[in-house]
């Protein structure tokens, strides 16, 4: 049953993954149209300004920790009682790292692309008393939701440290 409720779990990691790397794809696509691109680049993208904010922080983002990361994720958790024949530490926890993570990574690509465009106007503006207010909601608000994504981060390393502990205990005591 355990292997079961492990797997059924695992497939929403399988649905959020390509879900993220579509995301990520449009905007690849997007932000390389011309007009787009010339925008970006006329804000500071990819080395500074908010441009950076846009391309390159969050299409990474909502490609490696959206696709990748929730991918690897559920590849480890699946791996761990397919090759142990034992079940994660703890599906609590594999629920908790899949939403906080999940929600995490989706908070960061909104912040991102918010205030990438919201300070990109205000600097082509010329409004540098904008940008500073902008600034001022955007840090408290990027210190959330990467500590959001951080928190589900470190319940999967618990989790999986977790569960390998009480694998190789018990493979000690099998032998």
């Amino acid at each position: 049953m355990g292997d079961r409720l492990v797997q059924r779990e695992l497939l929403k990691f399988l649905v959020a993954s390509p879900f993220f790397f579509f995301v990520g794809t449009v905007h690849g696509v997007v932000q390389v149209l011309p007009p787009v691109r010339a925008w970006l680049d006329s804000i500071g993208s990819p080395y500074g300004g908010p441009g950076h904010m846009i391309d390159p922080l969050a299409h990474a983002h909502i490609n490696v920790v959206g696709g990748v990361v929730l991918l690897c994720m559920a590849v480890t958790y699946y791996l761990f009682q397919a090759i142990s024949g034992r079940p994660v530490y703890s599906v609590r926890l594999l629920n908790h790292s899949f939403w906080w993570t999940a929600l995490g990574v989706t908070g960061f690509y909104t912040t991102l692309m918010v205030f990438g465009i919201l300070k990109g106007q205000a600097l082509l503006a010329g409004d540098h008393e904008e940008i500073a207010a902008l600034h001022s909601i955007y840090s408290p608000i990027i210190a959330s939701v990467s500590t959001v994504m951080g928190i589900g981060f470190w319940v999967f390393f618990a989790n999986v440290f977790l569960t390998a502990r009480a694998i190789f205990s018990t493979r000690r005591h099998d032998t």
